[in-house]
């Protein structure tokens, strides 16, 4: 009989999903010495290697890969029992996987800051990603909730809102269109230059699909990779840009920018929750977002607090 523990299993799981012993430290919050003494007692007590190191990639052996399909459904039931125990006896604690879209860094940190400090037994293991990373996650099922703009299609999961994400029109403050004492219509808005971000994120798909109905492409001067490069860009002078509000605070650039009064924004959108439906929710997943119900009218309207241009 095999004598395997816990805590080498999701050692090797995390080894095994990350495909690196550094990042399945950090992720564990040990050191890779005993990441790597763990995964070596595991292969003894097995009797068979289970990964294989070449240079600085890990691979996983036949042994390995058995390991893995199954590793990752015990220590998921084992979660959940541990979470039921603690939830019969009155104590929030376990681990919370979130993953979240790196829009979201604007707003996320305030609401996980008064989650922990009410359940301090809850450990959150927060991944902030851009869309394509957090869609590679979420098919293969790695968290427990993902905070996204823009759900997608085909995919097996929940959504619910929970959190308004309007898009709006950034522009430099000396721009011809900030005076001109009217909104602007949208035909003027199409010849402008634009910045935008990475093919695949949730605003370029919104913007994407907004020109399209008006039967007229974006004409995009730049493709940066963050939404501080594309506003400094813009206060730059080097183009205009549609963001989300949640990006816009008082920050060093507010008097170098301005939200433009557009025809037809601000966008109305939501912040959406997302989790697969093949996920069964954890008590520690229904205690976020029981929390989030009652503590989401602590995040502000940050592009309020900009200056707007009319």
């Amino acid at each position: 009989m095999m004598h395997v523990s816990l805590r080498q299993l999701r050692t090797f799981e995390a080894v095994a999903r990350l495909r690196s012993f550094s990042r399945a430290a950090e992720e564990l919050h040990v050191t890779q010495p005993t990441v790597s003494k763990q995964i070596r007692l595991l292969s003894d007590e097995i009797g068979l290697a289970l990964l294989e190191q070449i240079g600085k990639k890990v691979f996983l052996t036949e042994a390995g890969e058995h390991l893995y399909a199954t590793c990752g459904d015990w220590l998921e039931t084992w979660g959940r029992f541990e979470q039921t125990i603690a939830d019969m006896k009155g104590v929030k604690k376990g681990r919370l996987r979130i993953a979240s879209v790196t829009t979201t860094k604007y707003f996320m940190p305030r609401l996980l800051g008064p989650f922990c400090a009410q359940y301090p037994g809850i450990d959150i293991a927060l991944e902030v990603i851009n869309r394509d990373r957090l869609l590679e996650r979420l098919a293969r099922n790695q968290d427990d909730i993902y905070v996204m703009g823009v759900p997608p299609d085909g995919m097996n999961i929940e959504c619910e809102p929970f959190l308004e994400n309007s898009l709006v029109v950034l522009a430099p403050s000396s721009h011809r269109l900030t005076t001109l004492g009217r909104t602007v219509r949208f035909a003027e808005l199409a010849q402008e230059h634009f910045l935008v971000r990475e093919r695949g994120s949730g605003t370029r798909l919104t913007m994407e699909r907004l020109f399209e109905e008006h039967g007229v492409r974006p004409n995009i001067r730049m493709e940066l990779g963050s939404n501080e490069a594309i506003k400094q860009a813009v206060a730059g002078g080097l183009g205009l840009a549609i963001l989300s509000d949640s990006t816009i605070g008082e920050d060093h650039l507010n008097h170098q920018v301005c939200v433009l009064d557009v025809e037809g924004f601000p966008i109305r959108r939501s912040w959406y929750l997302v989790r697969s439906k093949e996920k069964r929710v954890s008590v520690v997943a229904a205690t976020f977002l029981e929390f989030l119900k009652s503590h989401v009218n602590l995040l502000g309207h940050p592009a309020k607090e900009v200056q707007q241009a009319v």
